[in-house]
């Protein structure tokens, strides 16, 4: 035996492995993360087996809590100063989605009165919001 050491070769790390955990880790979280809508009005909505899921893209949003309240894009308003608004907004177009979201308690007569004021100023694409 030769007592000259072995020559070893050098240590390296070896990332590509490492990379690919990497990116199946990534795309787990991405598959797996839960994006909600942010509301600030907390409202328990109706259920309805035949809803389906609508997109209203640039839509006026009224909501309606148990007490009859209603919110104009999250802002309280009364029934006339609804009726104004959205006589100023059918000034400028016929075609813009409204979108009602009512409480499962709110009184029916409220939202008639809404949609009614909808219609009248010539917004008839109304839609109301359920789970």
């Amino acid at each position: 035996m030769s007592l000259l050491a072995r020559r070893r070769n050098k240590a390296s790390i070896n990332i590509i492995p490492l990379m690919d955990v990497l990116t199946i880790l990534i795309f787990f979280f991405l598959v797996s993360m839960q994006f909600k809508e942010m509301t600030t009005l907390n409202l328990t909505l109706p259920k309805i087996e035949s809803a389906g899921r609508n997109d209203f893209p640039d839509r006026i949003l009224i909501g309606i809590d148990e007490e009859g309240q209603i919110y104009l894009e999250n802002q309280p308003i009364p029934v006339a100063q609804l009726q104004a608004v959205l006589s100023k907004i059918s000034e400028v177009s016929n075609d813009i989605p409204v979108l009602v979201k009512a409480h499962n308690m709110t009184p029916l007569q409220t939202v008639t009165d809404v949609m009614d004021a909808c219609r009248l100023n010539g917004l008839s694409k109304i839609r109301i919001q359920s789970k």
